[in-house]
């Protein structure tokens, strides 16, 4: 056809065969042209991967990028090569999405879609973009081993280049195994619906390995994931992954409005006299917290400790906070695992730390040796010895030993260290250092009952001397406060402290554990 035969076809208005060829390949690749591959996804209970665009991203925000894309391999035919991608905005902001789509070829990673999410992740790159991904496939497509020169995809090392300079989200609505499961686990943020699975490989692969015949949900089900920390949030569907991705997205994006304020004097009816009786909290964070916007994260991994994001008068904040709910607040592996990790994030994107302490210390005996604490507890005061993020630290009750230094203690320079009159201070245990200080009084008096109160009296006297008052004394802590100005003053800090130093390029490496 020459140049003028395409324009005739044109005249009137008509498009000419050239153009009309190019839409009919733009309308093959959506939904409504095909009906087929959308109710096999109704029937697995998902969403497509284009409905799921349309949900993250602003209304007509979404600029496709390789979606005439076709497999490689001769003979084979796919919808964008099970690939839907490009830029959009969510929230107002621009972000990256990639979505594999499961109705091509089970979501499976090819040759030409390995391209197309390498030149999206580089993009993200270049622009400093925040990266979205639906993970929802089978790994890699076997079909593409036959592919000439398809090579070694670049997509996991461009991947783990953005680890701390663009927050990158995944979701896992259904499956993801192989490779789809190497990009969950490099994610900042990994949301997974609680049908979902994942695992390093699927069903196939553990068959021929270790002679298993097993389905995706005995391999790695979404339950499994979040006990073992891998997953950040287990949501109930795709509609709350979506919206956790946004309310998460948030948080490092400029300021909100300022946020109803919890009421404040509930705070001081949190923390018991008795140091022996546990709190969630929780509470604690909730009546600091603009209401509404508090986001925990791994709930279910490291419970000793609790992460979160939120806001205090529409700044987003990180807190970490020892759990008296659990080993009465005591630091354990997968504790200071979760915080490390969490510290970095929130190192990596200027967002100031909250340091809520209320721990007896580092747990201790033979079998916690076992798990590693000893590097896994350095870890956690590595990541906040090195962080540049303003620390504020309120010590709510117990503030003992290795666990306290930890915790947001003075050579931690933190911002602010404020104390709650329920404080205590020690180098350990009140109990424990009696034991120690007066052994020998101790072993004098043969009466158990005796020797039991005698016990009481001296570690009443350790703690007389360690009150908040007492510390503060000594200038150990800034100020004891009232717990119902603990919001007021930790938002006065904030807005009286500089403006974090603009960035060339990425400012701390994210640990994927």
């Amino acid at each position: 056809m020459t140049e003028q035969d395409g324009m005739a076809d044109g005249e009137g208005g008509k498009p000419g065969s050239a153009l009309q060829a190019v839409l009919q390949a733009r309308a093959a690749i959506l939904d409504a042209a095909r009906p087929e591959a959308v109710a096999k996804q109704r029937r697995r209970g998902r969403w497509t991967a284009r409905e799921a665009i349309a949900a993250l991203a602003d209304p007509d925000s979404f600029v496709e990028y390789g979606g005439l894309v076709r497999p490689a391999l001769a003979g084979m035919a796919g919808a964008a090569d099970g690939l839907v991608m490009g830029m959009a905005q969510m929230g107002g902001r621009a972000v990256d999405i990639v979505a594999y789509d499961y109705t091509v070829y089970a979501g499976t990673q090819s040759a030409n879609n390995h391209a197309k999410i390498g030149r999206m992740l580089a993009h993200a790159e270049q622009h400093r973009l925040p990266v979205v991904c639906w993970l929802d496939g089978g790994g890699a497509r076997p079909h593409d081993m036959k592919v000439e020169g398809r090579g070694a995809s670049s997509t996991f090392v461009t991947f783990a280049r953005l680890s701390g300079l663009v927050p990158t989200i995944g979701i896992v609505p259904g499956r993801a195994f192989a490779g789809h499961a190497n990009l969950a686990g490099m994610c900042d943020l990994l949301i997974a619906t609680r049908e979902a699975c994942m695992g390093m490989a699927g069903p196939p692969l553990v068959e021929a390995a270790l002679g298993l015949k097993l389905t995706p949900e005995e391999i790695g089900p979404a339950a499994v994931h979040a006990a073992s920390g891998a997953v950040d949030l287990v949501v109930e569907d795709e509609a709350a992954a979506i919206e956790a991705a946004r309310q998460y997205l948030g948080y490092f994006g400029p300021p909100a409005a300022p946020g109803e304020a919890p009421d404040a004097a509930a705070l001081r009816d949190i923390v018991p006299e008795s140091p022996r009786r546990a709190y969630d909290v929780r509470k604690v964070i909730q009546g600091i917290a603009d209401r509404g916007s508090v986001l925990e994260l791994k709930p279910g991994y490291g419970r000793a400790m609790v992460t979160a994001l939120f806001r205090i008068e529409g700044r987003a904040v990180g807190v970490i906070a020892n759990q008296p709910m659990f080993l009465a607040g005591a630091i354990d592996g997968p504790a200071a695992d979760k915080a490390a990790r969490f510290i970095q994030v929130c190192d990596a994107f200027d967002i100031p730390l909250l340091v809520l302490c209320d721990t007896p210390g580092l747990m201790v005996g033979p079998e916690i040796e076992k798990t590693n604490l000893v590097r896994r507890s350095a870890r956690m005061l590595t990541a906040l010895a090195n962080a540049t993020i303003p620390l504020l630290t309120v010590v709510l009750r117990k503030a003992y030993g290795l666990g306290y230094y930890i915790m947001g203690s003075r050579p931690l320079h933190p911002s602010i260290l404020l104390a709650w009159p329920t404080a205590e201070f020690g180098g350990m245990g009140l109990e424990g250092a009696a034991n120690i200080i007066h052994r020998h009084e101790l072993a004098a008096v043969e009466d158990p009952a005796e020797r039991a109160a005698l016990h009481r009296r001296r570690t009443e006297e350790l703690r007389a001397y360690n009150t908040a008052l007492e510390v503060a004394g000594r200038f150990a802590y800034d100020d004891v406060i009232d717990p119902a100005e603990t919001r007021g003053i930790l938002a006065r800090v904030l807005r009286g402290l500089p403006a974090p130093p603009a960035r060339n390029g990425r400012k701390r490496l994210i640990e994927p554990c």
